[in-house]
């Protein structure tokens, strides 16, 4: 994966804004969301209890790194009641996979920055 793999999912301006350029932290908060997407990925069930505060947990941490596409259809399904929540859940897994794609791209692109002198 490389920069060129890029969907757009993750606006990677508002990480750089929050870790202020550097290039460790931004790895360091990319690999929390990577570790936070799989804990709570398997809660995205609505027929598991903590559905609703896995979405919210993902929410959070999407809006963290820029992934604004991800935190709405969070929000969205952390509206829902567990009757409407499956469809919503599927949009949510949809576009947690693509973050992680993004994610997985930049954090390639951090890694080959870091091999430059």
């Amino acid at each position: 994966m490389s920069r060129r793999d890029l969907t757009g999912a993750v606006d990677f301006s508002v990480l750089d804004r929050t870790t202020g350029g550097d290039d460790a932290v931004a790895e360091e908060v990319l690999g929390l969301f990577v570790q936070q997407a799989g804990m709570w990925s398997p809660m995205l069930d609505a027929r598991q209890e903590g559905w609703k505060d896995a979405v919210h947990t993902i929410r959070g941490a999407a809006a963290g790194i820029g992934a604004g596409a991800l935190a709405a259809v969070c929000k969205a399904a952390e509206a829902a009641d567990k009757a409407d929540a499956p469809p919503l859940l599927d949009r949510v897994r949809d576009a947690l996979d693509i973050a992680l794609a993004d994610v997985a791209a930049w954090r390639h692109e951090l890694m080959l920055r870091s091999l430059k002198p």
